[in-house]
């Protein structure tokens, strides 16, 4: 008898979940981490920094090592990993004589966790059997959206009702996500990216591919495209609008993930009716007028209307971009789906780094900054029309057989 997939499915969605947990719940503490235990500013914002190096290096690494372990065991390690830093975020800063270091260390354990999961989720749904693999894939990327949104209002709620001094019940809390979903990932059935007896593609072997070099400049234009945006998106509402830092974040990324989040909804719900490279085609050209509106429109609100657009065009951008390219190269195998989530990590850091290196050199303005971003959504919009006609020369090629 066949196994359904559902519940793997489910819980895939769950693993994007945490991932959201533990990316965005300690930036919410760092000015509480500033008070409560005398950090500086400049020592606390490195943290972010820290966590998606570390996360990079998760999907370099992993390569080696994840066909070898498996998918069940790996996926069980990730959540694992991921509960066990959240843990350790609300225990280790009283423990050490450093704060810091307490802090540092249990981003460090997650940051594994959340690497991983980056890794093994998208190609574990991927070789789920499903009517519409495009349409899964953009429903499960929307799930890190909910996540992040989920985990701003629940945790803003908590500190309204008992107070940001009990920050550390929360993240034990939070803790218990990931712990349950590693239960559930020990007894859910594991499909297998390729048939049996089938290899897949090695690093060189994927090295030799124009296709997938192509691959790799969409999945960093996406990463880039989504948070050359986000990423400053709360302080181009506080710049244009003259708002709270809360109103702010409201207002900017909320909005951003919140719009980014029902674009992927809606493939995932209407893709069977939409190409893929169509949807992705006209989100592009969307991303392309929402960065010229952001960065030339005169009227602020008008700008932050068209920060909220560009939610909405970067939707379908990584999802769609892993879509096709286990399309193009089934063969892919876990090296692939690694290398592209370094690609898309490198352009997530890349992409806020370019508009603020940028924007220094006009004054601090986001606006010039911005606009010279839209390389990014460019860029994307010609490796989907060169996509497909590489695709059918690595097949022809003997690769792919």
């Amino acid at each position: 008898m066949r196994p359904s997939y559902e519940k793997t499915i489910r819980a895939c969605f769950v693993g994007y979940i945490v991932q959201a947990v533990v990316n965005n719940f300690a930036p919410l503490l760092f000015l509480t981490f500033q008070k409560s235990y005398h950090i500086p500013l400049a020592q606390i914002t490195l943290l972010v920094t820290f966590n998606f190096g570390v996360q990079l290096l998760v999907d370099l690494v992993s390569v080696k090592f994840v066909d070898r372990i498996g998918y069940r065991a790996a996926m069980v390690l990730a959540h694992l990993l991921s509960a066990g830093g959240l843990a350790l975020l609300a225990v280790l800063p009283d423990l050490l004589p450093d704060p810091f270091a307490g802090i540092l260390a249990a981003v460090t354990v997650y940051a594994v966790g959340g690497g991983l999961l980056e890794v093994l989720v998208s190609p574990m749904v991927e070789a789920c059997p499903s009517d519409n693999k495009e349409r899964t894939m953009s429903l499960l990327h929307s799930f890190y959206c909910w996540g992040h949104v989920g985990v701003v209002f629940f945790s803003t709620l908590f500190f309204q009702l008992f107070g940001v001094e009990n920050w550390r019940v929360l993240a034990l809390l939070w803790a218990l996500i990931p712990l349950g979903n590693a239960l559930v990932f020990t007894r859910v059935p594991i499909a297998s990216l390729l048939d049996e007896g089938e290899q897949g593609l090695r690093v060189r072997d994927l090295f030799r591919l124009k296709v997938f070099w192509v691959l790799m400049v969409m999945m960093v234009c996406a990463g880039a495209s989504e948070q050359a945006v986000a990423q400053w998106a709360s302080t181009f509402a506080e710049q244009g609008l003259g708002i709270s830092k809360t109103m702010g974040d409201l207002a900017g990324p909320m909005l951003f993930a919140i719009l980014m989040g029902l674009s992927r909804a809606f493939y995932g719900k209407y893709g069977e009716r939409i190409p893929l490279d169509r949807f992705m085609i006209s989100s592009s050209v969307l991303c392309v007028a929402s960065y010229l509106g952001i960065s030339l429109l005169p009227i602020p609100q008008l700008s932050l209307v068209a920060c909220g657009l560009c939610g909405l065009s970067v939707g379908c951008m990584w999802p769609g971009s892993f879509s096709k390219a286990a399309a193009a190269l089934p063969r892919g195998g876990t090296a692939m789906f690694a290398l592209l989530a370094l690609g898309g990590d490198l352009g997530c850091g890349g992409g806020p780094t370019l508009v603020g290196a940028i924007s220094s050199l006009f004054g601090d303005d986001l606006r010039v900054g911005i606009l010279m971003a839209i390389v990014f959504p460019v860029l994307l919009l010609g490796g989907v029309l060169l996509c497909g006609r590489l695709g059918r020369e690595s097949k022809a090629s003997g690769l792919l057989s």
